[in-house]
């Protein structure tokens, strides 16, 4: 048996499971992985190439583009984050949509496009990916954390929703509504555009949940980290096996609040209540300076990214741990592989057992 989904159907995949994007992380060798075993792999929106030195986004971007499809010969996807504070967004669509054009096996194997963290319009009303798109099978994701938002993905004519609860590690919305639940409304309301559910999942009772309850398929990241195949630091990863879900806490980051493993970093940052207060605080940074400068706006974005960079590099103390409540159901470290073979064995098993109930 196999699970065969809108979303194995779409992109031509064995397995409906994705990594999720986790910028500014590198995670390269972590697409490959995810890739080679039937999933769909994610090149995050990072500053660092596949060499690990800091570079400019666009340049790590190509280089990683470049990296992936040299070493796997399957479906994958890459992340940009469109947020206001994003420096050069504009530019990194642009060159990253010719990138794609200028090679024939990116072309047919790069075909998962997800924004995130900004307007869901940005990408499809850009001229060059509009090419991209008219030459390519290339399928627009973006990541939805609230109803609200889902209903502008939509309206933007996205080809499909990243739907994204609050379970979930790293940048979260202010509605602070479960996946479950959100998840939910989105089918009520949306119930055509193809669905991957992430935030909470990492087991296949899980992923059947999320199936039944309209998603085509799940993506993780959690899970995903506590692999052997992920770049992160051991250190980084050996939290998550013996952490509880109650070990997260949610904070304030530079593109509102953030889902972070509880140590002394997280336990140091403040917390905006809303939106509004968020949005005040960036205008604030503006009007303050009388020639803010494209460097300004990149620092202030950077600075949640260079404690971010400490905890992957392994300082677990003073870095910025990003991972979500799933960290409660994984269990120990395991390879990409063997990972995904689980969860959809699982899953298999979970739904037929469901199927029991109906008589």
């Amino acid at each position: 048996m196999t699970l065969k989904t809108d979303i194995t159907e779409m992109f031509g995949i064995k397995h409906p499971i994705a990594s999720a994007a986790m910028g500014p992380f590198r995670t390269t060798e972590l697409a490959i992985a995810v890739t080679e075993a039937g999933g769909l792999g994610m090149i995050s929106h990072a500053h660092q190439s596949m060499d690990g030195r800091e570079v400019d986004a666009i340049v790590a971007l190509k280089k990683n583009l470049d990296y992936v499809v040299e070493h796997t010969d399957g479906i994958f996807g890459f992340n940009i984050r469109t947020s206001r504070l994003t420096v050069d967004c504009d530019k990194l669509i642009e060159e990253t949509s010719k990138h794609i054009m200028g090679n024939p096996k990116l072309r047919e194997q790069c075909l998962y496009a997800l924004t995130s963290a900004g307007s869901a319009k940005r990408l499809p009303l850009h001229k060059d990916f509009q090419k991209l798109r008219e030459k390519t099978q290339i399928k627009h994701f973006h990541v939805a954390p609230a109803l609200w938002l889902a209903d502008k993905c939509v309206a933007a004519g996205c080809d499909g929703l990243v739907v994204t609860g609050f379970e979930g590690g790293g940048h979260q919305s202010y509605e602070k509504v479960g996946g479950l639940v959100l998840l939910q409304q989105v089918q009520q309301k949306h119930p055509d555009i193809p669905k991957i559910a992430c935030g909470g999942f990492a087991t296949g009772a899980g992923m059947a949940a999320a199936l039944a309850l309209g998603a085509g398929g799940i993506a993780m990241g959690s899970r995903f980290i506590a692999s052997h195949d992920s770049e992160f630091h051991e250190n980084y990863k050996n939290v998550v096996p013996p952490s509880k879900a109650q070990d997260t806490l949610v904070s304030t980051g530079s593109l509102g609040t953030i889902r972070l493993w509880r140590n002394k970093y997280a336990l140091s940052k403040g917390l905006v209540r809303s939106k509004e207060e968020k949005m005040a605080e960036e205008k604030a940074l503006v009007d303050h300076r009388t020639a803010i400068s494209k460097e300004d706006l990149a620092e202030e974005l950077r600075k949640d990214a260079y404690a971010a960079f400490a905890a992957y590099q392994g300082d677990m103390e003073n870095g910025a741990v990003l991972i979500g409540q799933s960290i409660g159901i994984i269990n120990q470290i395991d390879s990409v592989s063997d990972i995904i073979e689980t969860i959809i064995k699982d899953a298999e098993k979970a739904l037929k057992n469901a199927n029991n109930f109906v008589q």
